[in-house]
């Protein structure tokens, strides 16, 4: 179907292609890319990505500044926030840009190949930018909280995964003051993927380890964490 594409298409303009292209899937756009030079080209360019968003999200800010620690980027990055902020934080809810980029900030902090930075330099840079776009603390600190939840929701069931939740349950950043102390549930949904979706990886003295500083956080526990 794509070669058939390619032929047809080949020789129209690149305004006329973004045409095309916007009326595609947006899962096949990664295997259109890698048809012809122009096609990547294009890809690769912003007039697609800002039309995208025209077209999708006729009210995204336009706004020229963008105050805070997590940069904006380019129109690419601005549809990759949009679409995170639409289908994977919060779906239902009215898009915002804004969480969406704090999300890919924390998800490719998360997903580097060595340690990324302690969870409570992540949370406060993510707290930062709400506050610095207007957000009040109790709405920048449930925003970051939303966050922390998608991306843990979203590892993969790895070694690396593995190895990233053992740190960010053992990590103490309570004692920070609000808003830049992580929230109850985003902890509890660290042990409760470490005790249910990694507990085959568990040696006898991770789980002590963990049930210790589960217990010294929650109570009660719950009986799925329980027993080695």
């Amino acid at each position: 179907m794509i070669q058939g594409m390619n032929h047809a298409f080949g020789k129209l303009p690149d305004h006329l292609l973004i045409e095309v292209f916007l009326r595609i899937p947006i899962c096949e756009w990664a295997q259109i890319s890698c048809v012809s030079k122009q096609w990547a080209s294009i890809f690769r360019g912003e007039s697609l990505w800002q039309t995208a968003i025209a077209r999708t999200w006729p009210f995204a800010s336009h706004r020229k500044r963008w105050p805070g620690p997590i940069p904006r980027g380019s129109c690419r990055r601005r549809y990759a926030a949009l679409y995170a902020s639409e289908h994977i934080i919060a779906p239902g809810v009215e898009t915002d840009e804004l969480i969406g980029h704090a999300f890919l900030f924390l998800k490719e902090q998360l997903d580097r190949s060595i340690l990324p930075p302690p969870s409570s330099i992540l949370h406060g840079t993510i707290i930062d930018q709400f506050i610095a776009c207007g957000k009040s603390k109790d709405n920048a600190h449930e925003l970051a909280s939303h966050i922390w939840l998608a991306v843990i929701n979203n590892l993969e069931e790895n070694q690396h995964t593995f190895i990233l939740l053992k740190r960010l349950a053992q990590e103490d950043d309570l004692s920070l003051p609000y808003p830049y102390s992580r929230s109850y549930k985003v902890l509890w949904r660290v042990f409760d993927k470490l005790f249910t979706d990694f507990r085959d990886c568990l040696n006898r003295v991770d789980y002590s380890d963990l049930l210790s500083c589960a217990k010294s956080l929650f109570q009660p526990l719950p009986s799925s964490w329980l027993g080695y």
